[in-house]
């Protein structure tokens, strides 16, 4: 039985700088032991990656968990975010109360957005943006209450 997504992946190429930016932009915290492997058939064949070498972290925020990674091998294919149109997960989306002042915060963080603000889209307003090395961020807030996927009862990360 699926209970449900317990995290999503990014690999960064600079992961301290981007846990900086994860917590400091989402309230992501890392959680547990940080980790790394390099030369190790076991990880290789978890990751379905031969001759991988990493260091990784857990994080937390709200319900939500993301795994980040920095290879150190093999090289990446890929030197820059997906597009949202390229094969794969392209993004992941934050919900927001007061987007237009979380748009203020996140572009001094270092996050870039194509728009000037936020763009009303039936039940929500939202927009994409990149984080300092190109991972596609949603941001939206709900603006309808007969939304089909709210997220209730849910207080913002951080706050009790």
């Amino acid at each position: 039985m699926i209970r449900g997504i317990h995290h999503i992946a990014v690999h960064v190429h600079d992961m301290d700088k981007m846990i900086r930016f994860y917590k400091e932009a989402f309230g992501f915290e890392v959680v547990g032991e940080p980790f790394s492997w390099e030369n190790n058939e076991f990880i290789d064949r978890i990751v379905s990656v031969k001759n991988s070498a990493a260091r990784g972290a857990m994080l937390k925020a709200g319900t939500c968990y993301m795994e980040m990674f920095e290879y150190q091998k093999p090289a990446a294919n890929n030197t820059k975010g997906l597009d949202p149109y390229d094969k794969g997960y392209t993004h992941f989306c934050v919900d927001a109360i007061g987007i237009e002042e979380e748009l203020v915060r996140l572009k001094g963080l270092g996050m870039t957005f194509p728009e000037d603000g936020p763009i009303v889209m039936d039940h929500v307003k939202t927009l994409y943006g990149r984080d300092p090395e190109g991972n596609l961020i949603e941001i939206q807030e709900t603006i309808d209450a007969n939304c089909d996927f709210p997220l209730d009862n849910l207080p913002p990360v951080g706050k009790k």
